[in-house]
């Protein structure tokens, strides 16, 4: 730094250039910079050595009569041959970490691989290990919903995605092997009762007789300012029905019946229900028959009370809410109860006793197999089997009612359903290992418990990345077989639907006893466009992968042929699908 210092004063109000290698060393520089050296050049500009860097490539160091920093007028180019050698040795410094980097990976891996393999960790054919049910008593009362629902996730540990077809071949024949349909024990009245006594308390067990649906009047006790849907759970917790409850609070007064100085509501139950399944066309059967001028539906389509808003679900994943009772959802039913009463009140039916022809629906298309919350509710299980299930209750009160089905072949309904549910990363791939995984899992429950407890298992329908338990329909089927007559549920397939859909509303028409369509009012229900079909960027997505649909057929190939036989049709084998 003195040698700078001196230098500077030298250079100070001098207006000359230098070769700055004349008094310290750095680093050298192109031939066109070393050609502007005042000391290398002559007066004509004729390159002449430097008597100290002998005609060597330096830095020129260039100073004007103004006061500055050395530093400042530094011009800094490096010779090229130099520059490389300066990345190589770059290069060679990175090579070195990146190896060093790799050594810890692979000695860190092989720690792990060791240790994995001493304590059995590794490789895994079936990770998922059941603890206790929920239905234990002890569990119920020492664990809060949080401990349970802990208690009910998979093992946290390694699973092997096994992607060659004899490999989940043999999973698959593994579980074919364990199938049992057995009948289940239905439970008596009294224990239902027991179980649901609000319900049983506000659901009358007589009906009017001049209406198709269970319908009642029940007492209102409130008074002309009174609210009569301030507490209404869908109202309060879902957008999209506050508008409707909007309007029915202008109305309500209107339609109260008025006897012996009390006020009194229609209240009235579904007449049928489209109960399943997922992603097998309920939207689009739902769609076109609500246009029917006899038809009435729900303020929505899928309510999902019986399988869900009555046990406080919302989402299972987000735990449990308040329970909605039984009056919130007969609220859902205000706007049809409102038009038959009209004509239960009219003239002609008090005078001739005629009939509503109104006949109310709802489609929630979880209804025929969501039993997922009983664990949490329901006592005195059955090797894990659920001691009551929806249909008991709806039988109960409604012993009467028509149910429709509507399914597709199990196979395309999977691959539908990971397409609409499924938020990122979607692919043909991904939807492979998820089914690979989801049988592996099935596998485990089936080593342990029986078919239908494994198909109401919750964690276990948690714990799968794909609803392959949705695709079973027989098991679901049978289960309502033993509460309702056959000829009382209507069994569709999809299949069907989209090649004929005149034929089959023909036969949902006739299970319904819907009157005659003028020929503009059939065009209008048959020819609408398709409701809910596949997104585009699904369509995008193409097919699923040629091996996971011969998987597929392999594991529902024993399900469908046991259906085909309950309803006597080989159409739902789904051969030629």
């Amino acid at each position: 730094m003195a040698v700078l210092g001196s230098l500077f004063q030298e250079f100070k109000g001098s207006n000359m250039r230098y070769c700055i290698n004349c008094c310290i060393h750095l680093l050298p520089l192109p031939n066109d910079l070393h050609r502007q050296c005042f000391r290398c050049c002559g007066p004509n500009y004729h390159n002449q050595k430097c008597p100290v860097c002998k005609g060597e490539n330096r830095i020129p160091l260039y100073t004007d009569s103004k006061q500055m920093k050395l530093l400042a007028v530094l011009e800094v180019r490096t010779d090229h041959r130099e520059s490389w050698n300066g990345f190589f040795c770059l290069r060679k410094g990175k090579l070195c970490s990146l190896i060093f980097g790799l050594i810890i990976m692979t000695l860190v891996m092989a720690s792990y691989i060791l240790t994995g393999a001493k304590y059995g960790l590794l490789l895994i054919p079936s990770p998922f290990h059941y603890g206790a049910f929920a239905s234990n008593p002890s569990l119920m009362d020492n664990e809060s919903l949080s401990d349970m629902k802990d208690h009910y996730q998979p093992s946290k540990m390694n699973v092997s995605y096994v992607k060659d077809y004899p490999s989940i071949k043999l999973i698959i024949d593994t579980i074919t092997s364990k199938i049992e349909f057995m009948t289940r024990q239905r439970p008596d009245l009294e224990e239902l009762r027991k179980q649901e006594p609000h319900m049983f308390s506000v659901i009358p067990t007589k009906f009017l007789p001049n209406s198709k649906n269970p319908c009642w009047y029940a007492e209102y006790r409130g008074n002309t300012t009174t609210d009569p849907y301030s507490t209404n759970s869908y109202a309060l917790y879902s957008k999209r029905f506050r508008l409707i409850f909007d309007y029915l609070r202008k109305v309500f007064w209107n339609h109260l019946y008025h006897y012996k100085g009390r006020h009194y509501r229609l209240r009235c139950l579904p007449h049928f229900y489209i109960i399943g399944q997922p992603k097998c066309g309920t939207t689009d059967l739902y769609d076109r028959l609500r246009l029917h001028p006899e038809v009435r539906f729900s303020a929505s389509k899928e309510p999902h009370w019986w399988t869900r808003k009555r046990f406080g679900i919302i989402r299972l994943r987000d735990g449990f809410h308040d329970r909605y009772p039984v009056e919130d959802y007969l609220d859902l039913f205000d706007l049809a109860a409102h038009q038959i009463q009209g004509v239960l009140q009219s003239g002609a039916a008090k005078e001739h006793g005629a009939v509503s022809n109104i006949i109310i629906g709802e489609a929630s298309a979880s209804t025929m197999w969501d039993n997922n919350a009983w664990i949490f509710f329901y006592d005195n299980s059955t090797e894990g089997e659920p001691p009551f299930l929806i249909q008991d209750f709806i039988h109960a009160f409604q012993p009467n009612a028509k149910l429709i089905i509507m399914l597709r072949d199990p196979v395309e309904r999977l691959y539908s359903d990971y397409l609409y549910f499924a938020s990122a990363n979607k692919s043909a791939e991904d939807f492979h290992e998820k089914v690979s995984e989801s049988l592996q899992l099935f596998e485990s429950c089936m080593l342990a418990f029986s078919l239908r407890a494994c198909v109401y298992n919750n964690s276990l329908n948690n714990a799968m990345p794909v609803r392959l338990q949705v695709g079973l329909y027989v098991v679901y089927l049978l289960d309502w077989l033993t509460v309702f007559d056959k000829d009382q549920i209507l069994v569709l397939r999809l299949e069907d639907h989209a090649s004929n859909m005149r034929y089959t509303m023909h036969m949902v028409f006739q299970f319904l006893d819907l009157g005659p369509l003028s020929e503009k009012q059939e065009a209008l229900i048959t020819k609408s466009p398709a409701s809910n079909t596949r997104r585009p960027e699904d369509r995008n997505l193409g097919p699923m992968l040629p091996t996971t649909k011969a998987i597929l057929r392999d594991f529902y190939r024993p399900f469908n042929t046991k259906l085909a036989q309950v309803l006597f049709d080989d159409a739902f084998l789904w051969k030629r699908t």
